[in-house]
């Protein structure tokens, strides 16, 4: 079923390219993407179609009209996985950096997805479609670290609601730039989608949702910190983008981190080490540890050499 959005132009858009409005109001949406829709007929003003030269008003309400995607069918692929667990119900994946998740735009092949629809063939949850079979949750393509797949609906279901309620756990380590005063805190800011970069998140008040990370110190090493975070909720790029803000980015981020980096990395020093949820049939509390990978470790020795613990 096509989604239809109603966008009312402010005084601060008026002159504004409409496609470049599009994509600043619209999640997921590029100026590409929205050039698209304009030439398909698809975003309107009064009932009539808009061209790309329009010039915005202030107070224009303009409807937009995004099809249901067509889904591409994705192909099974023998890749290797870290199964840390499994049952009938679901697994517990070690997911390596630099493997994506769930295809999308640009990745068909290669995924988590297209590895686990060879591991468990028709084993998988239906509920994340024909793109996210299985997937209740994931982990950015250069994070590193677990995550849990449902393998039926009624797990996929209940360990949704745990998501939603707060009770699936996750941590995080991390080692980031600069010295971290504080031994723990709580970091509530909201975060949107950046009006500058589409593909980028920040910190913001405008069309944002609330997220906390609850951060701790594990150790200090002068220019490094090797902290934990907890998610409390789980916004796309959240404690990269929290990080980042407090001026402490993750090191190895190619997106919010620093662009002199003394290291040469391959991304973000982020680790998901622990998970913990009730497991959905049995009821039972469960919770698994990933170690923390080569690159991380080689990094983190390299620092402890090179500076004192404090």
């Amino acid at each position: 079923m096509s989604e239809i959005y109603n966008l009312t132009v402010e005084a601060e858009q008026v002159g504004m390219r409409l496609d470049a409005f599009l994509a600043q109001q619209l999640d997921g949406i590029s100026r590409s993407h929205g050039v698209k829709l304009i030439e398909a007929g698809l975003v309107t003003l009064g009932g009539n179609a808009l061209n790309k030269k329009y010039n915005l008003k202030e107070n224009d309400e303009i409807d937009v009209e995004i099809p249901e995607p067509v889904e591409t069918e994705i192909a099974a692929e023998a890749i290797p996985i870290d199964v840390v667990y499994e049952d009938d119900d679901l697994l517990v994946i070690h997911k390596p950096q630099g493997m994506v998740v769930h295809p999308g735009a640009g990745n068909y092949t290669g995924t988590l997805v297209n590895a686990l629809l060879h591991y468990c063939k028709d084993s998988l949850s239906g509920i994340g479609g024909v793109l996210r079979p299985g997937i209740v949750h994931r982990i950015d393509k250069d994070t590193s670290g677990l995550l849990v797949v449902a393998k039926t609906d009624a797990a996929h279901n209940a360990l949704s609601a745990q998501l939603k309620d707060r009770s699936l756990s996750r941590e995080y380590y991390a080692i980031v730039n600069g010295n971290i005063k504080e031994d723990s805190m709580e970091i509530n800011l909201p975060i949107g989608r950046s009006p500058q970069d589409r593909k980028k998140m920040c910190v913001t008040n405008q069309n944002a949702r609330e997220a906390i990370t609850h951060l701790k110190v594990l150790e200090r090493y002068g220019k490094y910190t090797l902290v934990s975070c907890k998610l409390q909720t789980g916004r796309t790029h959240q404690i990269r983008v929290h990080l980042s803000y407090l001026g402490h980015s993750i090191v190895g981020d190619p997106v919010y981190g620093i662009k002199k980096e003394a290291f040469r990395l391959n991304g973000q020093l982020l680790h998901a080490r622990y998970i913990r949820f009730v497991h959905p049939t049995t009821g039972e509390e469960m919770g698994f540890e990933a170690p923390l990978p080569a690159h991380f470790t080689d990094t983190l020795e390299r620092i402890r050499k090179a500076y004192p613990l404090q």
